[in-house]
């Protein structure tokens, strides 16, 4: 059965809820207020600018980190042919032995 909600209706909070609410409600204000005066500075502040030296260090850094990547890729290269030869021979030895007995 629906209740009808009209200027009659009698809603009773005790005390405790009366306080949550108004201390949630002023939270949320205080939050508002606060992150709308940030956001009125930041927009005033000039923007960082990026110096010369500061991006030719940052440059170089990406460029070390480039190198490395490569000398990186090389070692594994290395390594990957040095595997490849290690089966090829493994391989080798096994088809050896099997038409050495079999054949």
């Amino acid at each position: 059965m629906a209740t009808e909600v009209s200027e009659n209706t009698k809603l009773t909070l005790d005390l405790k809820t009366i306080g949550i609410i108004v201390s949630f409600t002023i939270s949320i204000v205080t939050v508002y207020f606060t992150l709308k005066s940030e956001i009125a500075v930041a927009m005033t502040e000039p923007k960082p600018e990026v110096t010369s030296t500061e991006f030719r260090y940052k440059d170089e850094i990406i460029r070390k980190a480039i190198m490395t990547t490569q000398d990186d890729v090389k070692e594994m290269k290395e390594t990957l042919k040095l595997l490849e030869t290690r089966l090829y021979e493994i391989t080798k030895e096994k088809w050896d032995i099997y038409y050495y007995y079999f054949v």
